[in-house]
């Protein structure tokens, strides 16, 4: 999907060559149409009364699971969101990064850019589970995929974010390797170029990225997906100097790499959008975080989500809305778990 950052061919070029950028132009253009395709047909079952004549309170059992969860631990925000996005990003949001791993299978959860989920995230969604089915008329009539696009809405909103109307109707889909992730998620040193692409590759835009990313207002990242840019021959130009001096000392050179720092530094246990006014200031813990305000592309949009929240938040919503409709499974390509974490 990169490629189709590249400029065109210019005009002049041998015969053989525009013909050859041609077809990979078209093919491009196949692979944009399919994704956009499935977004669409996928999305088209999706409504927010869709367990209304099988288990009409799903949406309050749900919430209550997620309330006792958050009083456990804070943790469970974060958890949660990352969660979801990691499932909708790799073949659609259809639970299949729950499942787990057996003797003949190695399922995404275990593949090296998820083992840094929260086990937290996993528990809510199966502990919210097993609300769901203790209700007699609910049991086993809806899917893990809904539970966590539920949840992941309560744990926002119990962090003081948005609440916002959640589409149901996902099927949980029949496959999970780990094979599947690969390129499929975004790591800490993309550009914006590469971050919007593989957005795009979703169906979703630049501004809808933007906003997903400001997800990082809550949750923990591991000293080593950043310590790149606070070591070496020098600290990250775009990153403050006392914000690296702060992260040199939770994050020493002789420590186990696999401690956590809050991403947002300022309100870690609130979902606002101080994470933009973090960027703003240098303090973005990732670099795929802080090049949002360092490309003068992207700029204007943290500066305005920086100034209004209620902004950001309606923007936050509507690209959520969006990323709950990739890939969906419909039909035959899905079913409805009795145990998310292993398939029927």
């Amino acid at each position: 999907m990169y490629s189709l950052l590249q400029a065109p061919a210019p005009a002049g070029s041998y015969i053989s060559r525009g013909s050859k950028h041609m077809r990979r132009l078209a093919a491009a253009l196949l692979v944009l149409a399919t994704v956009a395709a499935g977004v669409t047909v996928g999305a088209a079952q999706l409504r927010r009364n869709y367990y209304a004549g099988v288990c009409p309170n799903v949406e309050s059992i749900v919430r209550g699971a997620v309330a006792s969860k958050f009083q456990q631990t804070f943790i469970t925000v974060g958890a949660t969101v990352r969660l979801f996005f990691h499932d909708c990003f790799v073949n659609g949001c259809d639970a299949s990064v729950i499942v787990a791993s057996t003797a003949n299978n190695t399922a995404e959860k275990d593949h090296p850019n998820n083992l840094s989920l929260a086990g937290d995230g996993f528990d809510t969604v199966i502990k919210a589970k097993a609300a769901v089915d203790a209700v007699p008329q609910c049991r086993n009539r809806v899917s893990c995929a809904d539970i966590l696009a539920l949840a992941t809405r309560d744990a926002i909103a119990l962090a003081g974010g948005p609440s916002y109307a959640v589409e149901l109707g996902r099927l949980d889909g029949l496959s999970s390797t780990a094979s599947s992730v690969n390129g499929r998620l975004p790591p800490p040193s993309f550009n914006l170029d590469q971050l919007t692409a593989l957005f795009a590759a979703n169906g979703l835009s630049q501004a809808d990225m933007i906003a997903l990313s400001a997800g990082h207002t809550v949750g923990f990242a591991h000293c080593n997906t950043f310590s790149g840019r606070i070591r070496g021959p020098s600290v990250d130009p775009t990153m403050s100097p006392q914000y690296a001096a702060q992260l040199q000392r939770s994050c020493p050179s002789s420590v186990d790499p696999r401690l956590v720092v809050a991403l947002d530094p300022t309100t870690p246990r609130a979902f606002d959008n101080q994470y933009f006014k973090n960027l703003q200031n240098g303090m973005g813990l990732l670099g795929s975080d802080q090049v949002l305000y360092s490309d003068p592309r992207s700029r204007p949009t943290v500066d305005a989500w920086a100034r209004s929240s209620v902004d950001f938040n309606r923007a936050f919503v509507a690209a959520m809305t969006k990323l709950g409709r990739v890939g969906v499974k419909t039909g035959s390509q899905g079913n409805i778990r009795r145990s998310c974490a292993a398939f029927n």
